[in-house]
């Protein structure tokens, strides 16, 4: 459907949001013609059982035809799916909390906080790349682990093959505050202000880059506050633009909706879809979920630039023909998005966390507040030197 704020300028804002287009899509139906394979629908939200369908994943076309299912369901159905028993070895998901409890102690007891980028700070415990630290901790668990054909099934049937997974493991306590409700990277993970410079078609491509899921280690009733979600809000192509109103999050806490998960249990959603963490009201879950981002193959350049290089050679020029007036400010920001690492990702969130936003500080923004403020060469080598360390694996 096209929308005014595209038929305008070709970008979104946030004023131009119609709350009622909104609500119309969020209060479609998901009827099971549409979910042939699916065991249940739950709340609007399809469900399936791993288990019985897992010689359907063994077949190279009923696996594609159960592919292109999950497919429709994240683009054009209700944006969520549930995975009963997704991972149906309980014993390796014990060892796999077992080691992210040791990781967790060990990070907390050496000043490390994991924050939440839409939560509280101090409502969670939080592992940042618990993918590698997984598999460097204990590698035979991480075999047992990711053994998953649905798991793999999910991920191919929305970004295809040769796809790229990371994870963060977030541990929320009894009293855990919920998060806002939100959309997710990549366009999730920029301000209002950042997000609102990117054109309307760019809004739309950015859910196809990634996909978001989640496994459960442990049980998680409702009320030690599973995901909050709204079926079908992927739907509205300007949502990046307006999550962040209070009518629609209004809108959100009024008609959203949680399921219940069991231990090994995995949910995949659009990464547009608005949802948030619920409030963890029980009296003793510890909820647990590894939460899966993961990206497609595509979001990579045709060839590796060492551009911490070209920043290093490029600033006493820059910083000359700038002091000179040599440049314009437009000229400047050119130069600098030919040469500088403009995005924040991927980086290592434990040393690199975000800095006054949702996301790190870029090697661009940081090249061209050297060159404004006129700093010294050595000090701005130090500052590109000290960023790229944080950034490494």
């Amino acid at each position: 459907m096209d929308n005014p704020a595209t038929e305008q300028d070709g970008y979104y804002a946030a004023e131009r949001c119609d709350l009622s287009e909104f609500a119309s899509l969020v209060a479609r139906q998901l009827t099971s013609a549409e979910v042939p394979h699916a065991d249940a629908i739950e709340k609007n939200i399809p469900v399936y059982n791993v288990p019985a369908l897992a010689d359907r994943l063994a077949e190279a076309n009923a696996r594609r035809a159960l592919m292109a299912e999950w497919a429709r369901i994240l683009s054009s159905g209700a944006g969520v799916f549930v995975l009963k028993q997704a991972l149906p070895d309980h014993g390796v998901i014990d060892e796999a909390t077992a080691v992210y409890e040791q990781i967790i102690a060990r990070e907390s007891a050496d000043g490390a906080e994991g924050a939440d980028h839409f939560a509280a700070a101090g409502s969670n415990d939080r592992i940042w790349n618990s993918l590698q630290k997984l598999c460097i901790a204990a590698p035979y668990t991480f075999i047992r682990y990711f053994a998953s054909p649905a798991i793999d099934a999910a991920a191919e049937a929305w970004l295809g093959p040769n796809y790229q997974i990371t994870a963060q493991v977030n541990l929320v306590h009894p009293g855990g505050k919920a998060q806002q409700a939100h959309r997710d990277y990549h366009l999730g993970f920029q301000t209002a202000e950042v997000s609102a410079t990117y054109p309307a078609h760019v809004h739309d491509l950015s859910p196809l880059m990634t996909l978001q899921g989640g496994i459960a280690h442990c049980d998680m009733p409702i009320e030690s506050g599973t995901t909050k979600l709204l079926p079908y809000s992927q739907l509205y192509r300007p949502g990046y633009a307006a999550w962040r109103r209070e009518d629609f999050r209004a809108h959100f806490e009024a008609y959203c909706l949680q399921l219940p998960l069991d231990k090994g249990d995995a949910i995949f959603f659009n990464p547009a879809l608005l949802h948030a963490a619920g409030e963890n009201r029980s009296a003793d879950v510890h909820r647990m979920v590894n939460l899966l981002q993961v990206s497609s193959a595509f979001g990579r350049a045709m060839e590796s630039v060492d551009r911490l290089n070209m920043c290093k050679a490029l600033y006493h020029p820059l910083r000359a023909a700038w002091n000179a007036g040599w440049l314009s400010d437009a000229e400047l920001n050119a130069v600098i998005a030919a040469a500088a690492e403009g995005y924040s990702f991927p980086t290592n969130l434990d040393r690199d966390p975000p800095t006054g936003g949702l996301a790190p500080e870029t090697q661009a923004a940081l090249l061209k507040a050297s060159v404004v403020s006129q700093i010294s060469e050595d000090d701005l080598i130090v500052r590109l030197d000290g960023q790229a360390a944080r950034r490494r694996p």
